[in-house]
């Protein structure tokens, strides 16, 4: 059998690769000069192979091991190693996570390099602040445009109700100087997003309360938690340090996070949460649902 060189692995770059492996009670190694993961069965091993060449994340969850050979492979070829919480969401509120970058004086770093260079500049960053909005507001009008299963649920694009609130933020962005005044205005229009996602879907009296354990803020709990995972997993890949943040606080240590989270929480995670609590689905039914939705509109 052929043996692969990991370096020779290196030509799909990592915007272009396919894959996010989050594995679960499983072992990963090298054999053969291919990484694989092992899984336990009731009486036999499965091992099952990762194509390392396009995967851009490996994720290791509860009950998960690697060997040093699997590790020194995964490296070479500029996969991104990573331990985390339960469910492959990485927590920035609940436990620690250790991520672990390839050691490579020739990993790029053009993206960091193009972030810094208006970072220090109030604003530039300001600028940038404005235009993850106008990006945030285009990305709800292209999933709830074309989305069958919103529609299906009485979102469509062109109702007046979410007209107003869409350009309605659209047009202040421009005349907003300050950071403060885009969040509070972002605030104001989210917070229209949930009446007219409540409406939809029949929920009377809904306040957004994330201690409040009802199913639907439940459900945005937990979607947002998995906008949060596939933000920093992005940062991660791209090299941007999580904490030169444009929108949240810069004491955070995560808030380019929630910055980035924004762009795709209230296209796919919002309504989402209302119509999964609507038809009581369980927490793995909605997380399938969400998960499949930033499959199917390319989130990352």
């Amino acid at each position: 059998m052929e043996q692969l060189n990991p370096s020779d692995l290196k030509a799909i770059l990592h915007s272009k690769r396919a894959n996010i492996y989050y594995l679960e009670h499983a072992r990963v190694m090298q054999k053969d000069g291919r990484v694989l993961y092992l899984t336990e069965a009731k009486n036999e091993n499965q091992y099952w192979n990762i194509p390392i060449a396009n995967t851009t994340v490996v994720m290791l969850g509860t009950g998960t091991s690697i060997t040093q050979a699997a590790m020194r492979m995964l490296a070479s070829a500029g996969v991104l190693v990573g331990f985390c919480g339960g469910g492959g969401t990485p927590l920035f509120m609940g436990c620690e996570i250790e991520w672990m970058t390839p050691q490579s004086e020739y990993r790029p770093t053009e993206y960091m390099q193009g972030w810094m260079q208006f970072w220090f500049d109030d604003q530039k960053r300001l600028e940038v602040a404005k235009q993850f909005q106008l990006s945030r507001i285009e990305f709800i009008r292209k999933i709830w445009d074309k989305d069958r299963d919103l529609k299906a649920e009485g979102f469509y694009l062109d109702d007046l109700d979410i007209q107003n609130a869409l350009n309605g933020f659209e047009k202040k962005i421009p005349n907003l100087n300050k950071v403060g005044d885009l969040l509070l205005a972002e605030a104001a229009t989210t917070k229209q997003l949930y009446k007219i996602a409540a409406t939809r879907t029949g929920s009377k009296d809904f306040s957004r309360n994330p201690e409040q354990g009802d199913l639907a803020n439940d459900f945005l709990n937990h979607g947002n938690y998995l906008a949060y995972g596939l933000a920093a997993t992005t940062l991660w890949v791209l090299g941007i340090p999580h904490g030169f943040a444009v929108m949240h606080g810069k004491t955070r240590r995560g808030a380019l996070v929630f910055d980035v989270a924004d762009l795709i929480k209230d296209a796919v995670v919002l309504p989402y949460a209302f119509i999964c609590a609507k038809e009581k689905m369980t927490e793995q039914e909605f997380r399938q649902q969400v998960l499949q939705k930033f499959t199917e509109h390319r989130a990352a």
